[in-house]
């Protein structure tokens, strides 16, 4: 659940842009059929298993149209949910149900799918100690939903935007001319509080940034054997993180390797929706 302070401050403005994107001027269709206020609920309705996320966005999309909507849920995020589960009802003018139908499904199909995804990687890794992150692989404007669905499936968040800390990947290192000089770089000019990761795809690239005194040392795009070969070197002088192209189908090969993290685009970029709806609305 998001507290009022990033609800109101972080949270509200992408839901409000999302909703002119769709009422440019005016609903035309739902004017067309009920011209004046009339007081109906409709059911939210689960039509495939999953794990739920975001009924405070779907409730807010319709309480930021008119603030006496009301929403009556049965579950709460992170629940499992199964095929025609009725999951909660919304109550409230018909001409505002119909107005904020789609943005509220589209948001929660869309966090719920990322965590019902993040939840089946996440089991994988159970009792292996290594902790499953996130990436920046997030759709624009929707980073603040997608991280907190992964959180809601199980999974850690990564670095939340630039800002949030240091991470040297290939083009870093290309710009300041190597693993040893990025580092050194990064020791300079970022606070102290700062840890520093750098992504590595060699073995002598992973001795550069031992020897430099990384505390991150992500190991990207390895076949097996090197991954055990880095992961021996780095002998618990930084902490280590794999990544690249890790999806549920491979995530296997990386449980009894020793490493602390494992990080996944795919949890953002790749889940596929929850199919949920709204039905049976009726005037009441």
């Amino acid at each position: 659940m998001y507290d009022q302070v990033t609800l109101g401050l972080n949270v509200d403005p992408f839901i409000l842009s999302a909703l002119k994107e769709d009422i440019t001027s005016e609903d035309v269709s739902t004017n067309s059929v009920m011209p004046h206020p009339q007081a109906g609920e409709v059911d939210l309705i689960c039509k495939q298993d999953g794990i739920i996320c975001g009924l405070q966005v779907f409730e807010r999309v319709f309480t930021l149209l008119d603030a006496d909507t009301k929403v009556e849920f049965y579950v709460k995020d992170g629940d499992k949910v199964e095929n025609k589960q009725l999951i909660g009802k919304v109550y409230g003018d018909i001409r505002v149900l119909l107005c904020g139908e789609r943005t509220a499904l589209n948001y929660l199909q869309r966090m719920s799918g990322i965590a019902t995804y993040t939840s089946q990687v996440a089991a994988l890794l159970e009792g292996t100690g290594i902790k499953l992150l996130d990436t920046r692989k997030t759709t624009p404007n929707n980073r603040i939903f997608e991280k907190y669905s992964v959180r809601v499936g199980g999974g850690n968040n990564h670095r939340y935007n630039l800002s949030d800390g240091v991470l040297l990947k290939d083009n870093h290192i290309g710009a300041a001319g190597g693993v040893k000089e990025a580092i050194a770089m990064a020791k300079a000019y970022a606070p102290f509080v700062r840890k520093i990761e750098v992504e590595v795809e060699s073995f002598d690239m992973v001795k550069d940034a031992v020897e430099a005194g990384a505390d991150i040392i992500m190991l990207d795009n390895m076949s097996t054997e090197l991954l055990k070969q880095c992961i021996d070197y780095i002998d618990g002088r930084a902490e280590i993180e794999v990544s690249g192209n890790v999806t549920k189908e491979n995530i296997a090969r990386i449980k009894g390797l020793g490493v602390d993290y494992v990080s996944s685009g795919a949890l953002t970029h790749s889940a596929p929706i929850m199919d949920l709806s709204l039905k049976n609305l009726h005037a009441v």
